[in-house]
């Protein structure tokens, strides 16, 4: 098995999470907070996502599909247009709001299509591609895109966490 087909599937398990914890949830559950500093799952979802588009735009040399493709303006929030998420105060995390799953599911989802273009036409070598140095050492493609995928399981759990926070006190 090359390592492309282990990110292929690894980046499949994100979308089908992000799916799984958007399932049936209206705007008031997405927008719900367990607490007053707690994020939502618009939020962590959302987050994810960006954080995705970003990181793997810039490793690839391509436009972010939040602007690309327009969801910035079908998403309308109050930030700045570059922004993911990225140390968000609570403030902040309020104003990512959207008015049902859909938006966010197709925003994953073309994310996740412009993800797997690239993987599938990845060379095994370029994994070893210096896409940042800033860090040290510096940082691979390989790490990065490692580090992504790690990062967005953990925020699609603490989603469905508080999924299931919600969930539990409408019940």
């Amino acid at each position: 098995m090359h390592a492309r087909d282990v990110l292929i599937d690894g980046y499949g398990r994100i979308q089908e999470e992000v799916h799984a914890v958007l399932d049936g949830l209206g705007p008031d559950e997405l927008r719900a907070r367990p607490a007053p500093d707690a994020n939502s799952v618009a939020w962590l979802v959302w987050h994810l996502t960006r954080v995705q588009d970003d990181h793997v735009a810039d490793a690839f040399g391509l436009d972010q599909v939040w602007l690309a493709q327009g969801w910035e303006k079908r998403f309308g929030l109050d930030l700045p247009r570059h922004d993911t998420g990225y140390g968000h105060s609570a403030a902040k995390v309020a104003k990512v709001r959207v008015a049902s799953a859909d938006l966010l599911t197709g925003y994953y989802d073309a994310v996740h299509e412009q993800t797997l273009g690239v993987l599938r036409r990845l060379p095994a070598g370029d994994l070893e591609r210096v896409v940042d140095v800033r860090w040290d050492p510096p940082v691979t493609l390989g790490v990065r895109l490692v580090s992504v995928l790690s990062d967005d399981l953990q925020h699609a759990g603490q989603a469905a966490y508080v999924r299931g926070l919600v969930l539990g006190a409408a019940g």
